[in-house]
């Protein structure tokens, strides 16, 4: 989808993108979670440390940071990415984290907003343990 990317191994930040209908470059924090049948509406916590690793991390690169939310719940894992000032902005942030919501209300205003992008894959088990 016209971007070029690299996984790095960097404290703060997982993927480095730059998109080339804009130029902007993207040091992104990726944070992932699980959820199983019962908490899928559960918030995803963001230690508050992760906000000045990223902004550390992506100076040297000269990039933007973005955070990037996966989350797996039932039969269907759910991306959000945005850049961090948005994440920030759209949230207060507690003593020690920011919680990402993710209730029905909230999913539904993330897919209306303008500056979260989101990808959702709907997947089934055939066979497993």
């Amino acid at each position: 989808y016209g971007f070029e990317c690299a996984k790095i191994d960097h404290t703060g930040i997982d993927l480095i993108a730059r998109n080339n209908k804009t130029n902007e470059v993207m040091g992104i924090s990726v944070k992932g979670r699980s959820r199983t049948e019962g908490t899928e509406k559960e918030l995803v916590s963001i230690p508050n440390a992760d906000f000045e690793k990223a902004q550390s991390a992506c100076d040297p690169f000269d990039c933007k940071p973005y955070f990037a939310i996966v989350v797996d719940r039932r039969n269907k894992i759910t991306m959000f990415i945005l850049p961090m000032g948005k994440l920030l902005g759209l949230f207060r942030r507690g003593e020690r984290s920011l919680g990402w919501k993710m209730t029905d209300k909230d999913l539904n205003e993330y897919r209306k907003d303008p500056d979260i992008r989101s990808v959702e894959f709907d997947y089934e088990t055939i066979r497993w343990w």
